[in-house]
């Protein structure tokens, strides 16, 4: 497998290709993926699927994938750190980098407004515009255009139900996930009383009620969705395991480390250790 790193926060890059060059590829970044022109499949962890021109696909720092070229394509390539997403002081949505994570469980083009098509393909054309002419002010540009569509690719991977949630769920699930994720670094605002109160829901109701609409517990969608940014943090960022504990509201060190080692088996440094041999 080949790891390929980035040496900037944010890159911008175009590519016309009739193959690809290099097989299952991984990387320590997200990258955007917009099709210009072309056919053919992307391999993204073992899965299949089409892509054509129009589409946006996200590629997250976990994910290892490859190319299979139909007709030649153009692609333009947006690579950003997850460092960048997570510093970046964003208006409206403070779980903007969950959110991107979030997408390694969808297939394909990411865009779920039909309006936002439009809006990617103006913003997309613009990039290409800004690339090929050097002019005043033009990489205060270019990042502009990146942070819009960051915030796009956000706005439509919220509005994707999890492949766990039934398909009549009613919306008021929806809205206890989208709370999860939003505050999945508050530990107070995770707890059930919290939630069922803010839901309108009893607390001994709460459990049963997304357990159905679901099929897991609570806890359990919540324990994992936070383990699985935790091994992002391990695999993908030189951040210290109390930085980790900060971050996350844990109480200590050993707090982190009993709730990581409950769920992969071994301790946080043991984890990173093997990852970096591999």
């Amino acid at each position: 497998m080949i790891k390929e790193n980035i040496h900037q926060p944010v890159e911008v890059i175009y590519k016309k290709v009739d193959s690809c060059p290099l097989r299952d590829q991984h990387f320590t970044f997200f990258q955007m993926v917009y099709v210009i022109s072309g056919t053919g499949e992307l391999s993204i962890n073992g899965n299949r699927l089409a892509y054509q021109a129009g589409n946006l696909l996200l590629l997250t720092p976990s994910d290892y994938h490859n190319f299979e070229i139909a007709s030649t394509s153009e692609f333009l390539l947006i690579r950003f750190s997850s460092a960048y997403v997570k510093e970046y002081r964003w208006k409206g949505i403070d779980h903007i980098e969950c959110l991107l994570y979030y997408s390694t469980h969808l297939s394909g083009c990411i865009l779920q407004n039909k309006s936002d098509e439009i809006h990617v393909k103006a913003i997309v054309d613009s990039l290409l515009h800004e690339i090929n002419h050097d002019d005043v002010y033009n990489q205060d540009l270019i990042m502009h255009f990146i942070n819009a569509l960051i915030v796009i690719a956000a706005r439509n991977i919220s509005k994707i139900r999890p492949a766990s949630v039934k398909a009549n769920a009613d919306k008021r699930v929806l809205d206890i996930i989208n709370h999860i994720q939003n505050n999945i670094y508050c530990p107070q605002h995770l707890k059930a009383s919290f939630i069922a109160e803010k839901f309108g829901l009893s607390g001994t109701y709460l459990g049963s009620y997304f357990k159905n609409q679901c099929g897991e517990a609570m806890q359990h969608y919540i324990s994992n969705y936070k383990l699985r940014l935790i091994e992002h943090r391990l695999n993908f960022s030189d951040m210290r395991i109390n930085e980790i504990v900060e971050e996350f509201g844990f109480s200590d060190e050993s707090h982190l480390n009993k709730f990581f080692k409950s769920h992969k088996g071994m301790s946080m440094s043991a984890f990173r250790a093997v990852r970096a041999e591999a």
